[in-house]
């Protein structure tokens, strides 16, 4: 399982509030919310992003409230993958539940800039940066979560 796409990048701490403000959790439509997507930080990230895109962020990326919102408006925008430094854990978890793909990489998340092209391999977990031609090395998931993001979540892995 691969994506391939233009980075949008972000800082350390970006939390579920600024990813999808509270302020439209007045709906379930995941397809409503996702026009919300990152907008407190990035007002053109859903005009210009594009399924496969990926995100790469800083430190503790997710963190703030529990909620399921956060990593399913990334996903239902197309986002194909966040890379980061580090992820607050209910993210992580929230994200595999969904079926957002995620990787923790220091070194990719510091060197990979706004715009590159990225390609992911998610059975390696390496990184492959197109417009520079640096690789960096994730920890892949194991199988049994590799099947949970590529059934499209958890509840979906079931089925």
């Amino acid at each position: 399982m691969n994506t391939q796409g233009k980075v949008f990048k972000y800082p350390d701490n970006v939390d579920t509030d600024v990813i999808i403000p509270a302020r439209y959790l007045n709906t379930a439509n995941a397809q409503e919310l996702a026009l919300h997507c990152m907008e407190d930080i990035d007002t053109n990230f859903v005009k210009e992003v594009k399924k496969g895109d990926i995100m790469v962020a800083g430190f503790n990326f997710g963190c703030g409230s529990s909620r399921e919102h956060a990593p399913l408006v990334i996903k239902t925008c197309g986002t194909g993958c966040v890379i980061a430094k580090s992820f607050a854990r209910i993210f992580y978890r929230n994200a595999i539940n969904i079926g957002l793909p995620i990787l923790e990489c220091e070194k990719a998340a510091e060197e990979i800039n706004a715009g590159d092209e990225v390609q992911v391999n998610f059975d390696t977990g390496v990184i492959t940066n197109l417009t520079t031609g640096k690789t960096y090395q994730a920890e892949p998931f194991p199988p049994f979560i590799q099947n949970i993001i590529s059934k499209g979540g958890l509840l979906s892995s079931f089925l």
